[in-house]
C-alpha cells in the first residue's frame, strides 16, 4: 500500500538529511577558512610595515654604502634622491609595498642583484632543510610521545622524559658542529658542507642535508613527544576510552583512532611552531654546514648593511609564520569543529 503525500514528502526530507547536513558543514568550513584569509590581511600589513621601519634602525646610509666612503656629500644627496630615500616614510613604504606585491623587492646594495631572484633560488634550500626537520621531528617526537603516554611510570616513560630533557637542553647549534666533527671528520661517512640541489642528484641531496636535518630535528622531536605525552595521557583518562576498553577494542586502535585524534590538538601547535621557527632560523646551521639557503643570504646582508636584502628576507619569513599558523588553524578546524563555531 502507498504512502500518502505528506508521508511521502516527510521521508524524502529525512533522506535528504544527511546531504544537507554535509553541505552545511563544508559551507561551515570554506566559511571558516576565508574569516582566517581576511583576518590575515591586516596583520600582514602591520608585518610588512613593522619590518620597512625597522630597517631604518640599522646604522649607515644605503647611499653611501653604494658609493663608497670616498664619495662626496653632493654625489650621496644626488643618490639618495635618486633612490627615493629623501622622502617621508610613508611615501618610501607605499612604494616598497607596491613593488612587493609585484613580486619586486628591490635590488641588492652589495651584489646589485635582484633580491626577489635571489630569495626565489635560496628558498627551496632552506625550505628543505626545514620539511627534512618536520619529518624528524614527527617520525621520532610521535611514537616516543605514545609510548611514554600508555605506560605512565614505566621504564619507558622515564626514559623518553630523560632524553627529551636532554635533547631540550642542547642547541642545535652545538650538535651541529659535534655532529660534523664525529660523522664528517672522524668517522667520514657525511660531507661536512655544501648543498647539491635534489634535481641534480637526490642522493646526494639527502646526504649534504642528513647532518642538518638531524641538527634542527632533535629539539622539535622532543618538544613534540613531551606535549604529545601530556595531551594523550588525558585523553586515555576520559570516560569514552574506558567505555572502548570495556567493549573490548584492542589497545592499539583505542589509542590510534579515538584518542590520538583529540590530544592532537596541542602537538599540531608544536609542529607549526617548528616548523616555522625552522625555516626562519636557520642562520646559524646554514653558516656552519655552508649551505646557500637564506639563512646565509641574510647573514651576508646583515653583515654588509644590505637594507633591501634584510627587508626581503624578513618579509618573507614572517608571510610563511602568518601562513603556517593559518594552516595550523584550519587543521584546529579539523580536528576539533567547534573552532569553526568560534
Amino acid at each position: 500500500m502507498g504512502l500518502s503525500g505528506p508521508l511521502r514528502r516527510g521521508r524524502r526530507a529525512v533522506d535528504r538529511g544527511p546531504a544537507w547536513h554535509a553541505i552545511f558543514r563544508r559551507t561551515e568550513v570554506i566559511a571558516y577558512v576565508v574569516r582566517r584569509l581576511l583576518g590575515a590581511v591586516p596583520l600582514l600589513l602591520l608585518i610588512s610595515f613593522a619590518v620597512f621601519s625597522l630597517t631604518f634602525l640599522i646604522p649607515g646610509d644605503p647611499a653611501q654604502q653604494i658609493l663608497g666612503p670616498n664619495a662626496s656629500a653632493a654625489a650621496v644627496d644626488h643618490l639618495r634622491h635618486q633612490l627615493g630615500l629623501d622622502q617621508p616614510l610613508l611615501v618610501q613604504y607605499w612604494r616598497w609595498l607596491t613593488n612587493a606585491l609585484h613580486g619586486n623587492l628591490g635590488h641588492s646594495i652589495l651584489k646589485n642583484t635582484s633580491v626577489s631572484g635571489e630569495i626565489a633560488r635560496r628558498f627551496p634550500v632552506t625550505f628543505s632543510i626545514a620539511i627534512g626537520a618536520l619529518a624528524l621531528t614527527a617520525v621520532v617526537g610521535i611514537p616516543l610521545g605514545v609510548l611514554a603516554a600508555t605506560r605512565p611510570g614505566s621504564v619507558a616513560d622515564r626514559t623518553v622524559t630523560i632524553g627529551t630533557s636532554l635533547m631540550l637542553a642542547v642547541p642545535d647549534f652545538w650538535l651541529a658542529i659535534l655532529f660534523v666533527l664525529l660523522f664528517s671528520v672522524k668517522l667520514k661517512v657525511l660531507p661536512a658542507i655544501g648543498f647539491v640541489p635534489f634535481s641534480q642528484s637526490p642522493v646526494q641531496w639527502a646526504t649534504h642535508l642528513c647532518l642538518p636535518w638531524v641538527a634542527a630535528g632533535l629539539g622539535g622531536a622532543a618538544t613534540l613527544a613531551r606535549q604529545l605525552r601530556g595531551s594523550l595521557a588525558d585523553s586515555l583518562d576520559q570516560d569514552y576510552i574506558r567505555t572502548a576498553e570495556a567493549k573490548g577494542v584492542r589497545e592499539s586502535l583505542v589509542v590510534l583512532k579515538h584518542a590520538l585524534k583529540n590530544a592532537s590538538i596541542a602537538p599540531v601547535t608544536v609542529v607549526g611552531i617548528m616548523f616555522a621557527y625552522t625555516l626562519g632560523g636557520t642562520v646559524i646551521l646554514e653558516y656552519i654546514f655552508s649551505i646557500p639557503g637564506l639563512g646565509q643570504y641574510f647573514y651576508q646582508a646583515l653583515s654588509g648593511k644590505d637594507v633591501p636584502v634584510i627587508q626581503g628576507v624578513t618579509l618573507v619569513v614572517a608571510l610563511t609564520f602568518v601562513l603556517v599558523n593559518l594552516a595550523v588553524d584550519i587543521l584546529y578546524a579539523y580536528l576539533n569543529p567547534k573552532v569553526r563555531l568560534a
